[in-house]
């Protein structure tokens, strides 16, 4: 048995994310890790009508191991659908969903639901970060003529 996962974000991004999940790792959505599904929020639309709909998404996935419920922003119409969803032991909410986070918990979803929530969370901060740029910048550099070009070159 695994931990099921539920991602709830605003329309569209819950459906990507499980569309990337999916690519990742060349299945089909709901066999992306195991048990996933996703809940696009619409503008607009009713909190409790959201909110029983998260319920039985919830009860979709849930195997008997508890289920990991990822949201985008805590606060935010979704992340308040996921807040209600939450149950120690059986329902945690995490907000601030990423790609990073949605692997690390299908990866590792065969552990107990805390251990899911912890991997997610680690998965999920050590995959932001500031990438430096080490290419060369094109715009407004005139073309390297001569000696330019064997600076260039010495420097690589």
């Amino acid at each position: 048995m695994t931990v099921g996962v539920l991602i709830i974000a605003h329309a569209p991004l819950a459906a990507a994310l499980a569309a990337a999940a999916a690519h990742v790792y060349a299945c089909a959505p709901e066999r992306a890790g195991g048990q996933l599904r996703a809940f696009d929020v619409q503008p607009d639309s009713d909190t409790e009508a959201n909110v029983a709909r998260a319920r039985l998404l919830v009860s979709e996935v849930d195997s008997g191991t508890g289920v990991l419920v990822l949201t985008d922003a805590f606060g935010a119409s979704p992340g308040n659908v996921a807040t209600q969803l939450a149950e120690p032991g059986r329902v945690a909410v995490i907000a601030g969903v990423n790609l990073p986070m949605l692997l690390r918990a299908l990866c590792y979803r065969d552990g107990s639901l805390a251990e899911t929530a912890e991997k997610a969370l680690a998965g999920g901060a050590q995959g932001v970060m500031q990438v430096a740029s080490t290419a060369v910048q094109h715009q407004g550099v005139r073309p390297a003529q001569g000696d330019d070009l064997a600076r260039l070159h010495d420097q690589q």
